[in-house]
């Protein structure tokens, strides 16, 4: 199995730091390791993919996390990251693409067509989609075989407003996310605020939270 990581490279949000939120890539990728799947960490620029600091502080990093950061083969993909629009998903034999959050992807997920391409091509494929936190705003530019949004009529979770309320960044995003989804016709579902919530719809998995990473992660290995 081999899949591919989509994560930001953005280091910013309108003036606020910003970068990949690493929980939501760490737990999935051990998860995935231990699966012995094939692993390609990706970002629109290519390159080092930045952190959000905050995701390592003591409260946010989680056991994970930490294996990560200590984890030579892990940094060197992080350092490295393969630029997405290089890679073939048809000829490389993807089998999932899985979006990794951090409000990074607030600043270059809405709209690229490297990503939006990646996502539209794979669900055809009949492949899996994945997406926690904020990487579910990479979906929103997306649009299904019909034309209409990819997530219309979808089971779907995601950062919910209550949540970007909480962060303090409800200005700084381009859209809230859970009313955006809603406003594109999704059967949006949430928790409550930091409590994991992972949906499955078809090949689509969406999970709302950086606590919903694990869950999100086992909900994909089901799927391959």
């Amino acid at each position: 199995m081999k899949i591919v990581f989509v994560c930001t490279s953005a280091t910013e949000l309108k003036g606020h730091p910003t970068g990949l939120w690493i929980e939501e890539l760490a737990s999935p990728y051990y998860a995935f390791v231990e699966k012995e799947y094939d692993i390609i960490i990706s970002s629109p620029a290519g390159g080092p993919i930045p952190l959000d600091q905050n995701s390592l502080q003591p409260d946010f990093f989680t056991d994970a996390s930490k294996k990560f950061m200590h984890d030579p083969t892990a940094i060197g993909k992080l350092s490295h990251s393969v630029k997405l629009d290089t890679i073939d998903f048809e000829k490389e034999g993807v089998d999932a693409i899985y979006l990794a959050g951090g409000h990074g992807t607030a600043t270059d997920f809405v709209q690229d067509a490297s990503l939006k391409a990646a996502v539209e091509d794979t669900l055809k494929r009949d492949k899996v989609v994945a997406a926690v936190c904020h990487g579910v705003v990479g979906l929103v530019q997306c649009t299904g075989i019909d034309g209409k949004p990819l997530v219309m009529g979808k089971n779907i979770t995601g950062f919910s407003d209550s949540e970007e309320e909480a962060v303090q960044l409800t200005k700084a995003v381009p859209f809230l996310l859970e009313s955006k989804l809603k406003e594109q016709g999704a059967k949006y579902e949430k928790a409550g605020d930091w409590a994991s919530k992972v949906c499955v719809d078809g090949k689509l998995v969406t999970g709302q939270n950086p606590q919903s990473s694990d869950a999100c992660a086992e909900a994909v290995i089901q799927l391959l």
